[in-house]
């Protein structure tokens, strides 16, 4: 979903590029290690942050980890950044860019996770090349993670997850986790479970939350 551009955002993405790291040359790899205390941390990424309650939550709560927020709107990534700066969350790096250049921004084995939250399902077929479980991305994100990487994957959109499921299950991925009704799995998974500003929305008005975890280990 398109935000309604606001200057305030613009105006501070601008004047913090120590923390935003906008539109990068796809031809020069970006020096990450250069942009957090400390590169040695694993790395995990989520794709279309949105406003950024899920990532700069689990920034919060993971310290032991460094995070890049993907995020290709301006007005978005500068309510990323509010939060960042309220609260200093050091191992949290936003990247305003475009997902199709993934493989562009990061080295191969870079990142332990990817985060696929509650993406545009692109419902059309002529539109399928754009999904974010299309094979050409799932090529690209086994070219980014670790051996042992991982893919979390959440929707409130049926069809995009028989689809997501489908995809993976094609490319030869292998799951680790996947519930049709997210917020009703037992206890412990539940309470592990953070919520974006879409999912909760989703999910006051009943909507099932579609979750899968997946590798690509054989």
């Amino acid at each position: 979903m398109r935000l309604r551009n606001k200057p305030w955002a613009v105006e501070l993405v601008n004047s913090h590029p120590e923390s935003v790291l906008q539109n990068p040359d796809p031809e020069k790899k970006i020096d990450w290690a250069s942009r957090f205390e400390d590169f040695s941390k694993p790395l995990e990424i989520e794709i279309g942050s949105g406003k950024g309650q899920f990532i700069t939550t689990l920034a919060e709560q993971n310290p032991d980890k460094n995070f890049v927020a993907l995020e290709i709107q301006t007005t978005a990534a500068g309510i990323i950044l509010r939060t960042k700066l309220e609260k200093g969350l050091d191992n949290l790096q936003i990247l305003r860019g475009d997902a199709a250049n993934l493989a562009a921004f990061f080295d191969e084995n870079a990142a332990d996770k990817i985060y696929l939250n509650f993406s545009d399902p692109w419902p059309k077929t002529r539109h399928e090349k754009r999904r974010l479980t299309y094979k050409s991305f799932l090529a690209t994100y086994k070219t980014v993670l670790k051996d042992d990487g991982q893919i979390e994957f959440k929707t409130d959109n049926a069809g995009l997850f028989a689809y997501s499921v489908q995809s993976m299950n094609n490319f030869g991925m292998h799951f680790d986790f996947v519930s049709v009704d997210l917020h009703h799995e037992k206890p412990e998974i539940v309470e592990k479970n953070i919520e974006t500003e879409y999912e909760h929305k989703f999910a006051a008005k009943g909507n099932p939350i579609y979750a899968l975890h997946a590798d690509f280990n054989e």
